[in-house]
């Protein structure tokens, strides 16, 4: 059968996390593609992802594959999925890969922003789509901090309590914190993320952005392998999933520019 990969995105303001849900109640967003493929492929159709996401957490690129005995053309996958999706999720690009392909495994990296928005006022367009500051933050001194995560590390001190990850050593390739206008923007790198890590991370780098903590702080905590001194969580409303890298062969998009998505109107 044919193996198919799509790159997705959406806002996670409505639904409980990528995951299908059990309960009645709740919504996932893989319930809603794979609803949305079951009509397009004329068959039921289940989608591996790259990784999950929390409930209230976005994608400007999510990348899932899977198995279909339908014979559509890429740019029917993407029109028909995007006929069928609701408006808080398109489909971005469709490609046929290899049976070896595995939107999970496959992955090299994945890319993730947080987005805060920096500013008195609170915001009425983007209240779900940003964590909201109102103090002013020092974008330069974050970027130092952050600095200090690079590498192979035990995350322990970034990861949820809850994490059910075998191993807490995570290879963070780049990380960068910069201010656009009133929109200051953490991106980082890795092979992969523990749970409720990036948000994590956010969490302390506010904390140092407000002067509450020095930069060496963030060291401090790494080092720690402790959550309960890693500082709070920050709000999900700001995390994008924004990109997976694959093998250059397969040609895949790898990353949503920031050019191309506006988190604020």
């Amino acid at each position: 059968m044919p193996r198919i990969a799509l790159g997705i995105e959406y806002d996670g303001s409505a639904f409980r996390g990528w995951q299908a849900q059990a309960e009645a109640h709740a919504r996932g967003v893989q319930s809603a593609v794979e609803a949305a493929l079951t009509i397009v492929a004329d068959h039921p159709v289940e989608v591996i992802a790259a990784g999950r996401t929390d409930a209230g957490v976005h994608a400007s690129m999510q990348v899932v594959h899977f198995d279909t005995t339908a014979v559509r053309s890429e740019r029917n996958w993407m029109l028909g999925m995007n006929s069928n999706l609701p408006s808080s999720v398109s489909v971005l690009w469709a490609r046929e890969v290899p049976d070896t392909f595995h939107a999970r495994f496959s992955a090299f990296t994945r890319s993730y922003r947080y987005c805060i928005l920096n500013r008195v006022p609170r915001p009425a367009l983007a209240g779900n789509r940003v964590c909201w500051v109102r103090e002013q933050l020092n974008h330069e001194v974050m970027h130092v901090a952050a600095q200090h995560l690079v590498g192979e590390h035990d995350f322990t001190s970034f990861r949820a309590a809850e994490c059910q990850a075998r191993s807490p050593v995570r290879q963070l390739h780049y990380i960068e914190v910069e201010r656009r206008d009133q929109m200051i923007v953490m991106s980082v790198t890795a092979n992969a993320f523990l749970q409720h890590m990036v948000r994590n991370i956010a969490g302390v780098l506010i904390s140092v952005g407000l002067g509450e903590r020095p930069p060496q702080w963030v060291k401090e905590v790494l080092a720690l392998r402790d959550r309960k001194r890693g500082g709070v969580t920050a709000v999900p409303q700001g995390l994008y999933l924004a990109g997976v890298e694959y093998p250059e062969e397969l040609k895949l998009p790898s990353e949503a520019p920031m050019d191309g998505w506006t988190v604020v109107g």
